[in-house]
């Protein structure tokens, strides 16, 4: 189990790769549109994402990880530049997006990731790459990105979706 990483990968059932990216498509659909609308421009703290934010951030980081997957998958050698999240979430425009667009824009990166690793043969998800500091496998980072996304659906659930029961007690 690769270090850090760990903590994404075990939110994910343990199925294979391709379940799981197809898990991941189901709860995309699932997720209540009218509660995350109704959450427009709210975060559970100081500093924090809104929900739009968050979902920017599964598609930022998934399109940044399926490239570093495509260049482990190659065995291209290089190590991938790292990347400086908060830069990145304060330019990344979300507020000016729908929910529909981005969980819309969110499946199809997804899709295309899973196009992706379909792609691979069993040797090239073995293939191994240094992301951020830490070496793992391909397929642990298909893992990864799946895991990725439960995380913060997980703080949505339970730090965002709150927000409304205490406007409804407050009313």
């Amino acid at each position: 189990m690769p270090q850090y990483f760990d903590h994404y990968i075990n939110l994910v059932a343990d199925v294979e790769l391709s379940q799981a990216f197809a898990d991941s498509i189901q709860q995309l659909n699932e997720l209540n549109k009218d509660l995350l609308m109704s959450l427009e421009g709210r975060s559970y703290a100081p500093d924090k994402w809104t929900v739009k934010g968050i979902l920017q951030h599964i598609i930022d980081f998934e399109r940044i990880l399926s490239y570093r997957v495509l260049l482990f998958a190659r065995n291209e050698g290089s190590v991938p530049q790292s990347v400086e999240e908060k830069l990145l979430g304060a330019n990344m425009n979300a507020e000016k997006r729908s929910i529909d667009e981005l969980i819309d824009e969110l499946k199809i990166v997804r899709a295309s990731t899973n196009s992706m690793f379909g792609s691979f043969d069993d040797e090239m998800l073995q293939n191994k790459g240094t992301n951020w500091k830490y070496e793992i496998s391909v397929l642990a980072m298909g893992f990864t990105i799946i895991g990725h996304q439960i995380h913060h659906c997980k703080i949505i659930e339970e730090k965002y979706f709150p927000l409304l029961e205490a406007n409804q007690t407050n009313s």
